[in-house]
């Protein structure tokens, strides 16, 4: 059976400390990356593109992303409110979804459908967290899950 509690030492792609004790060893309680399992070199870091949701007051900008570190250090806002995995299309596509409350480029009025949408991106990835959302996805696709 499973326990949680301190790993061994930090988590090589998230940074977490907390993980859970399996019987192939210590897993990341955040991404699930196996303690000791090292990303092969060799290949270039996997590409995740999300969707992001940020909410400066009122507004909330629908952008993406497959660097959302740079990209959100670069843009002013109040909170990360959630990623959705997605590229360009799904980004279009929730502009379309949202067009009627469309302030002007990317930022839409924080109104009810929206903050609903963002809760059920936030449900659906499982975690309240986006980056720990973001953290398990890179953990898939280095494991090739």
């Amino acid at each position: 059976m499973p326990t949680a509690g301190s790993m061994p030492g930090r988590c090589i792609l998230c940074g977490a400390m907390v993980g859970v004790r399996r019987t192939d060893g210590w897993h990341c309680g955040v991404c699930d990356w196996r303690v000791g399992d090292v990303p092969d070199s060799d290949l270039p870091p996997p590409r995740i593109e999300v969707v992001y949701y940020l909410r400066y007051r009122e507004r909330i900008k629908i952008g993406t992303s497959a660097n959302p570190k740079q990209r959100l250090a670069a843009i002013w806002h109040e909170e990360l409110l959630a990623f959705e995995r997605g590229g360009r299309m799904l980004e279009r596509r929730r502009h379309v979804q949202f067009a009627e409350l469309r302030e002007g480029g990317e930022w839409f009025t924080a109104a009810p459908p929206l903050l609903a949408h963002v809760a059920d991106v936030t449900a659906a990835a499982g975690t309240a967290a986006p980056w720990d959302a973001y953290a398990r996805w890179v953990s898939e696709a280095y494991s090739g899950r």
